[in-house]
């Protein structure tokens, strides 16, 4: 089936300029993209603080990424992308979340999408996508609804129509939206089953607003997303097996690293600014015993606490990755038998553990950062609090205190993990039995 995605030649993408990650190491492969990527990062980062400061949405960065072949990181080398390991994906995810944490958090679909298209059967129309990616495609979200459907249904629908379809509905929190070409709809069809989407993000029909209103990660385009009898081809329509949502997958681990991943970036930005704010301050205290701030013994203290805390929240992410490749490498083309379920398994407990551990740790961090600076490390010319409502918001997503209970439930109970995170409104009867 041919794809109606754009297709660029992969050849034209400077990602084919990157060695195989087959002909290195795992490290060496990490090593080489890293210095790839580092003076692109380093601009990003030079401009995050003003750009939070002004809300100025980073459609200039998101294009340099993918113009550069950032967000072809893990498509294959064979279809124009850098073919990168799940480990060496996150890291520079994390590289990425320090230069500005709004950016891995609003390219979460899209790298689920690659990661979708991976897992899968890589037919003509997954290659075409490939390839589009690897070209500069940006693909966007539309999954979130706030309406009064239960817990697990769906407003949206995506309904016959000639020899296509009609999409209609709201979606929110369309993370990424706004700087996508492409966006994935989750919606009903007709028979009341689940279906992703893929429309282009200018389609008739289609509105996109700029109305997310939290005070933190407020440049991910998390706006809502307005759909109005968007015509659909049938291609663009992939209808999922009803009973999949809540068997074990390794996406929900790949999903919740993205956002872990944007948050320990953001402990590591905490971090280099409470070091560079010491290092510049000449004015002391007089209860203080250093000369300078940074020969403050108090000051030192807290450098190196919160710097632990960056450390053991970045180990938490990468040890999590690593089960998470583990368990993709096995259960890549194969059944489900109990072997590859149980490391599916692993891993999505590793990624929960890796959630308990990140939260706690990167919050302490983006507070303390300010025990070093007094009042004018408040100064919003700084920024620094920017770290700290980022932090915040990453966190508040699949809420830590259901994690911790779903993995005591599990260790205690043998009770299964969750693998399928939704919102809505409780069934009449079961409110009723409760």
């Amino acid at each position: 089936m041919t794809s109606t995605i754009d297709r660029t030649p992969a050849a034209s993408n400077p990602a084919t300029s990157t060695p195989a990650a087959s002909t290195q190491t795992p490290a060496a492969h990490y090593a080489a993209l890293r210095a790839r990527f580092a003076p692109l990062l380093g601009e990003i980062a030079e401009g995050a603080a003003a750009r939070d400061r002004e809300r100025r949405l980073p459609h200039a960065e998101v294009r340099a990424l993918a113009d550069a072949g950032f967000t072809a990181l893990t498509v294959p080398v064979a279809q124009g992308g850098h073919g990168a390991g799940i480990e060496t994906f996150f890291r520079l995810l994390i590289d990425l979340g320090e230069a500005d944490s709004n950016l891995p958090q609003l390219l979460r679909a899209h790298f689920s999408h690659v990661e979708e298209l991976l897992r899968g059967e890589l037919d003509e129309d997954a290659v075409a996508r490939l390839e589009a990616i690897a070209g500069g495609i940006v693909i966007g979200n539309a999954s979130h609804e706030r309406s009064t459907a239960t817990v697990g249904d769906l407003v949206t629908t995506v309904v016959p129509d000639g020899d296509g379809y009609r999409l209609s509905g709201e979606k929110h929190y369309s993370t990424g939206s706004l700087f996508a070409d492409w966006i994935d709809v989750s919606a009903r069809t007709e028979e009341g089953g689940r279906a992703r989407v893929t429309i282009a993000a200018d389609a008739p029909g289609v509105t996109l607003r700029d109305d997310w209103d939290g005070f933190g990660q407020i440049l991910t385009g998390s706006g809502s997303t307005l759909l109005e009898d968007v015509h659909v081809t049938a291609d663009q329509v992939r209808v999922r097996d009803q009973g999949g949502d809540g068997q074990p997958t390794t996406q929900t681990a790949f999903l919740q690293l993205v956002l872990l991943s944007s948050l320990v970036g953001v402990g590591r930005a905490a971090l280099r600014d409470a070091v560079g704010f010491v290092r510049s301050r000449t004015r002391v205290y007089s209860q203080g015993s250093g000369a300078t701030a940074a020969q403050d013994p108090l000051v030192q203290q807290v450098i190196g606490r919160i710097s632990a805390r960056v450390a053991a929240a970045e180990d938490a992410v990468l040890a999590a990755a690593r089960a998470l490749e583990t368990a993709r490498s096995a259960a890549d083309g194969g059944v489900l038998d109990a072997e590859r379920e149980a490391l599916i398994d692993a891993a999505e407990q590793r990624t929960i553990q890796a959630q308990l551990t990140a939260v706690p740790d990167v919050l302490s961090v983006t507070t303390e950062l300010f025990e070093v600076g007094g009042a004018s490390a408040t100064s919003t010319s700084r920024a620094l609090d920017r770290h700290w409502r980022n932090a915040r918001t990453l966190s508040s997503h699949n809420p830590v205190i259901y994690q911790e209970r779903a993995l005591g439930d599990r260790l205690l109970n043998g009770t299964g993990l969750l693998y399928f995170w939704s919102t809505g409104e409780t069934p009449k009867s079961a409110a009723a039995t409760s």
